[in-house]
């Protein structure tokens, strides 16, 4: 998976200094057909735009295998509530309303001591590689 995978620069968020434990989600989405990679790409650009304007996100990486039709994000959170803040918020429901039957989500969270980038991306990479998301 490593070898073709591209990902797009950190992004930061309003929690960026955030000092203390975080939590980590990992989202993989899995397009069906190959004509809907432009719209989820561009949603996701979309969502990618906000980040720096969302209350409790630390940060994100989006990522994308476009030839295996999969692309999803890291991003790092101050908290559960933070994450379910965002899940909720209209602009996400609505992308994931009009995906919903264009493929398959899978996704894992974990809480993290700290945030460490290296350390996290290492750590979403390996349980994107394993196939660890339900």
């Amino acid at each position: 998976m490593g070898d073709n995978l591209v990902r797009f620069p950190w992004i930061s968020g309003l929690a960026a200094e955030t000092d203390g434990p975080v939590l980590v989600s990992v989202t993989d989405f899995r397009l069906a057909r190959v004509r809907d990679l432009p719209g989820a790409y561009m949603a996701g650009a979309r969502l990618r735009h906000a980040w720096p304007g969302l209350e409790g996100a630390v940060g994100q990486w989006m990522w994308a295998q476009p030839l295996a039709r999969r692309s999803g994000a890291v991003s790092v959170w101050r908290s559960e509530e933070d994450l379910r803040r965002f899940v909720g918020w209209p602009v996400h429901v609505a992308i994931m309303r009009k995906y919903r039957n264009a493929g398959k989500l899978v996704s894992a969270s974990w809480d993290a001591e700290r945030f460490s980038a290296g350390a996290i991306w290492q750590e979403a990479l390996r349980r994107l590689v394993a196939g660890e998301l339900t």
